[in-house]
Order: structure tokens, then sequence, then C-alpha cells
């Protein structure tokens, strides 16, 4: 039954009319605290990402820890130049703690010893050179490994084509609450024939891709710790991390810049690199030309019937007018054959992953594990007072370095 108001405290008297109900105010409801205003990043275009998600309600830290993860490929002639650029775009952020990873990819010019000497002189520099070259993704990754207690990392090439003071503007809108802030050239530097490999390749994985991966964006991008934990776990040897960090989700937004020129060097990106790479990007994220295999049988079967028709109408109502059969049986058998070797050789691509997936090798293996030291953190032992095999042994024991073929690692199982 509902509520019965309050009645006045009255003195029961047969002359006196008894006193009536005190009126009361109606109920309120409940109150309830607006949410807060979402600001709505615009998209980038197609094959971007949703950027209209409100990200959940984060704090970042006072002090942030960001670590630098920087591959390395024959930039013995960048490594000096681009460090001091990158240091002194940083002194306008003097609140952040920062890291600096450079991976060495088994460069063949003197890239290493240009990274020991920077850490030498930067006892924030981790270098790390893997046993041979791997690929940039797989550099990366590496690195990604390595990285320890950092709120946030930034992925960015030595060749200075990705401004480092564009990495500051990641890092406030990180601090605004984006997941991931991944870098979108607006302009680029390169070559008529780069810029237009680069079109057809996006346009092409547009097409093609189970993931929305955005165009016109390499590696140059900001993750959060969250983020990173997450790519760790993908461990397949066919990479491509900007696929994979789309895969991952999160709350992302693109920074656009204009990208510059190499500073010195050639690219390590030749052109069956980048083909062998554009094909990771597809196959590794799409099944559809397994799809369209079957699509081009049908499309060819049909087609057959339709030719076998038409030479049987010719016998049966015009005889007189008979198909030339050696030509047409020639050229009818090559197509097929090509096309038949075509899809088995698509069958075969994603066969090769599975197989070399299911193999269980490592990634990569390390030659070399210097780690540095971050700033505000007690300084450790330097890895190079204990020798190359001590700092391997010791690192081999805690589990954060596979060292294979080596007399380092013979050192460290002895």
């Amino acid at each position: 039954m509902p509520e019965q108001p309050a009645q006045q405290s009255i003195q029961q008297s047969n002359h006196e009319p008894v006193t009536q109900p005190t009126p009361q105010p109606a109920p309120q409801p409940p109150h309830h605290p607006a949410p807060p205003a979402v600001t709505a990043v615009p998209s980038s275009g197609p094959g971007s990402l949703p950027r209209d998600v409100p990200g959940p309600d984060v704090t970042r830290p006072l002090r942030p820890r960001v670590a630098y993860v920087l591959p390395v490929y024959n930039e013995g002639e960048n490594l000096a130049y681009f460090h001091a650029t990158l240091v002194g775009a940083l002194r306008a952020r003097p609140d952040l703690q920062v890291e600096f990873v450079y991976v060495d990819d088994g460069s063949r010019d003197d890239s290493l010893d240009q990274l020991l000497m920077l850490r030498e002189q930067d006892p924030r520099v981790t270098v790390l050179s893997l046993s041979r070259n791997r690929g940039h993704q797989t550099a990366v990754t590496a690195g990604l490994d390595v990285v320890e207690d950092a709120d946030a990392v930034i992925v960015m090439d030595t060749d200075l084509q990705d401004p480092p003071s564009i990495s500051l503007e990641m890092v406030h809108r990180w601090e605004l609450g984006a997941d991931v802030v991944y870098g979108q050239r607006r302009s680029r530097q390169d070559t008529h024939f780069k810029r237009w490999t680069a079109f057809a390749f996006y346009w092409v994985l547009d097409k093609l891709s189970d993931v929305a991966i955005p165009r016109n964006t390499g590696d140059f991008r900001l993750m959060d710790r969250r983020v990173v934990a997450e790519v760790a776990r993908y461990r397949e040897h066919d990479r491509f991390l900007r696929g994979i960090v789309a895969h991952v989700g999160f709350r992302q937004e693109a920074l656009l810049f204009d990208r510059d020129a190499r500073f010195a060097g050639t690219s390590g990106y030749p052109l069956r690199t980048m083909l062998r790479f554009a094909a990771n990007g597809i196959i590794g994220f799409s099944t559809t030309p397994l799809s369209m295999i079957s699509r081009l049988g049908g499309f060819i079967s049909a087609l057959s019937v339709l030719v076998a028709a038409y030479i049987a109408g010719v016998k049966i109502f015009t005889p007189e007018h008979a198909v030339p059969g050696w030509a047409f049986l020639g050229v009818g058998m090559f197509l097929l054959s090509g096309l038949q070797i075509m899809m088995i050789g698509v069958i075969g691509s994603y066969l090769g992953r599975v197989y070399a997936q299911s193999q269980g090798r490592p990634l990569y293996s390390l030659a070399l594990f210097a780690r540095g030291v971050p700033a505000g953190t007690p300084r450790r032992p330097d890895p190079a007072e204990l020798g190359l095999a001590g700092n391997v042994a010791s690192n081999v024991g805690a589990g954060n370095v596979a060292i294979r073929g080596t007399a380092a690692s013979d050192a460290a199982r002895g």
C-alpha cells in the first residue's frame, strides 16, 4: 500500500474537528550528474579507425615514463644526429622519464658501434643487437619485448623522416585519454614510384583486409602500456604490426604530419621487401584471396559451359562452319594452367604461414643486450662492466634474452 503522509499531533475531543493531514511536497527524481563531455575527433578518411568512441576515464601519471623503440638497419650516418635531435625535442617536456631502446637489425655498417657510443654518452640508451637481419617488424617486436615499466611506448624510425617533435604531440594526445596515437602522413617527400606503390598497397589492403587499417600510416605511433601488453601476445612470424595494433583495438587517434625526406643513407625497404611486406599485410589479415579462388573457379566453370553450348550449337545448326579446334584448345589450356598455378600459389602462401607458425621457433635471437637506465630510476650495474658473456648470462637467467649460436651463449650455459 502507498505510504500515508504524516499527520499533526491533535487532542481527541467530541467537539473539535480532526486536523487534516499536512500536505507533503512531491518526491523529486534522484539526481544523476551529467556525463562528461566527449569531443569527437573526426575520421581521417577512408580506411581510418572510428574516432568518436569515448575511452575510459583514465588518469595518467604526473611524471610518465615513455620508452622510445627505435629499429636500426644500416643507419650509421644518421644515428648521432637523430639522437641529438630527439633529445633536443624532449627538452620541451622535462617531466618525462625517457628510455631509448635501439634495436640493431643485423646492420652491415657501423650502426652497432655508433649505438654503443651513444650508450656511453647517454645512460638512458638501451642497445639490442639481433643475431642476424630479421626485418623491421621483428626488430620493433624485440624492442617492445624488453621495455620495462613504461607507461607509453613510441615506435619510430631513425632516418629522420618522422620528425621527433611530433612524438611530443603524441604524448599530449595520450595524456588526454587516447590509447594509440598513430602518425598519418599528410604529405611525404618520397619518389613518385614510392608514393604510387604506397597508394596502391593501401587501396588493395582496404578492399581485402578484414580489419580497418588506416591509410598512409607507418609504424610511427604511440601505444599505451595496455596496448603494448596485448600486442606482445601476437607472436606470428610474418608480422604486420600496424595491422596487429588495429586488430587489438582500444581508443585510437590519428595525428596528421608532413613526412620529411631521409637525412642520409638509402631506404632499407627495396621493392622485393615492400612486396613481401604487402603480402604479409594482406594474407595475415584477410581470407579474401582464398574466397576469390572459389569465385574465379565458378566463373571459369560457367564460362566453359557457355563455350561448350556455343560449339554444340555450331555443330548442330551450321555444321559447314567448323569451329577451329587446335588454337582454341591451346589458348584455353595455357590460360587454365596459369590460373591453376596462381591458385596453388595463393593456397601455398597460407599453408606456408601455418607451417612456419607450427614450428614454434623464436621470433629472434639476441647477440647483444645492454640495458640502459631510464631517468628517475636507481642505476643498475653496467652490463658493459660484466662483459658480453656475463651480461648474456644474467639476462638468460632472468628469462629476458634468448641467445643462440654465439660464443656468448656457451659462456652463459657454462
